[in-house]
């Protein structure tokens, strides 16, 4: 389980960007008890006469295309200029903005947030509530997990971006050269492990070595809850539920017979696996078919999208695996945060949405995931499949309920010390679940949380 996101990838095995303070604790992502969003304070005529008027917007982020929704947003509006800086990939880029929000000064009016990471910058009163300017309104245009992931104990800090439904990638010409079928159960899954591993010892399954954002990812679509948080401050963390348990118990076998090749992702043996068929599958987000595409040019042809594999032959369940938005900084002038807020709207619902898309972006849009050009659009890199129709699908398969730990980055960089140390053979999948439990909990105790099993 370790093709990271690259939304993600940067958090694996980091240091922690910060702790919530104990003045700022509050509901985790969908949680219940969320008040109904206050009337609008701003009108759309409030926007449109702070863009007429123009300001200069610095924006944080290590995305490569967002320039292509600026560059269209400051030709329809020549007195807005939005600076985009990158100060850093993930960790990095979150320590930075801690610190700005720290000191009180020096943060962006706009910045990159993972949906993993919105709860606790939220937790903190860092970000403007979106609410504020009617956007609880769009609701209806974006995917139901999508939502959930941008909306706090009743605050809506952003709005979706993208989305990341999982998917099967696997290689074809892999799997017909040693006769075994694509799985579309996790037995089956296993079963091709073993066959492909037995037809040739160089040719595993996947590789492997332990990533926490893949991980909950699985977890969530095997319908576990292994995070909720309760009324204000109550933290439930159960990693031995019946979904975490799915997912150890079909993982341990491969661990334990060395199915698994041992390569982190983004590695230069990674990459090579995906380019001479030694890595057959790669269980992942959407955003997986561009990585394949631009990191793996030579599997053009070769490689194809299918449902990720379910527990139970003909069952819907999928899971989203990274994403993120764009959020408005509290220390932002309110002249800056009605055009940051405009911006927003173009790009994540707006005509910035086919900008976006065009650039490579998957969309949380439902109208364009439903659009028959999106559907039927043939992917030359997957020999012409319609790759988007499986997408789309697992789009509509996400599980409901799920909510990230309000302390998710923390969580995240002791995934390797914990649950990370089986796949070196130093304790098992359940046991190290169980240590990333008791370290989560004791974190969560110091940061003034109720911590319950």
């Amino acid at each position: 389980m370790s093709s990271t996101s690259r939304w993600r990838r940067s958090l694996k095995k980091t240091t922690v960007i910060g702790a919530v303070g104990l003045a700022v604790i509050a509901g985790l992502t969908g949680c219940a008890g969320a008040t109904p969003a206050a009337a609008p304070e701003t009108s759309a005529a409030d926007m449109k006469a702070a863009v007429d008027k123009g300001a200069d917007l610095t924006l944080w982020t290590w995305s490569t295309n967002v320039q292509n929704a600026v560059d269209a947003f400051e030709k329809l509006h020549p007195k807005v200029k939005i600076e985009i800086v990158n100060v850093g990939t993930g960790a990095a880029h979150y320590t930075k903005l801690e610190n700005a929000i720290k000191a009180g000064s020096g943060a962006p009016d706009l910045a990159t947030i993972e949906y993993s990471a919105l709860p606790q910058f939220a937790l903190k009163d860092a970000l403007v509530d979106l609410n504020k300017f009617g956007f609880d309104k769009l609701e209806k245009q974006f995917t139901a997990s999508t939502w959930n992931n941008v909306n706090v104990n009743g605050g809506l800090y952003e709005l979706p971006h993208n989305a990341a439904p999982m998917a099967l990638f696997y290689n074809k010409t892999v799997f017909d050269k040693y006769g075994v079928d694509v799985p579309t159960t996790w037995d089956e899954y296993a079963d091709a492990a073993a066959k492909l591993h037995a037809a040739n010892p160089d040719t595993y399954i996947a590789a492997d070595t332990g990533d926490a954002g893949t991980t909950t990812s699985m977890i969530w679509a095997a319908g576990g809850h292994p995070f909720s948080t309760t009324g204000d401050s109550t933290v439930k963390i159960d990693l031995a539920d019946k979904g975490t348990k799915k997912v150890a118990d079909l993982w341990t076998p491969l661990i334990n017979d060395k199915l698994l090749l041992p390569a982190a992702g983004w590695s230069t043996e990674w990459y090579q696996g995906l380019a001479n068929g030694n890595i057959a599958t790669l269980t992942a987000g959407a955003w997986m078919a561009g990585t394949l595409a631009s990191g793996v040019p030579t599997g053009a042809g070769q490689w194809r999208v299918a449902p990720l594999p379910t527990y139970e032959k003909g069952e819907k369940a999928s899971a989203e695996n990274g994403g993120g938005g764009y959020a408005v900084l509290k220390q932002s002038s309110t002249q800056k945060q009605l055009v940051a807020a405009a911006f927003i709207k173009f790009m994540d619902a707006g005509d910035g949405v086919q900008v976006m898309m065009k650039a490579g972006q998957f969309p949380s849009t439902v109208a364009d995931l439903d659009s028959d050009a999106f559907l039927s659009a043939k992917n030359d890199f997957f020999g012409g499949q319609e790759v988007n129709k499986v997408f789309a699908q697992s789009a509509k398969d996400v599980l409901p309920g799920w909510q990230y730990l309000p302390y998710q980055a923390y969580a995240n960089s002791v995934f390797g010390d914990t649950v990370g140390q089986a796949y070196n053979g130093s304790t098992t999948l359940s046991a190290g679940l169980l240590d990333w439990q008791s370290a989560l909990e004791d974190y969560g105790t110091q940061q003034g949380f109720t911590v319950t099993k």
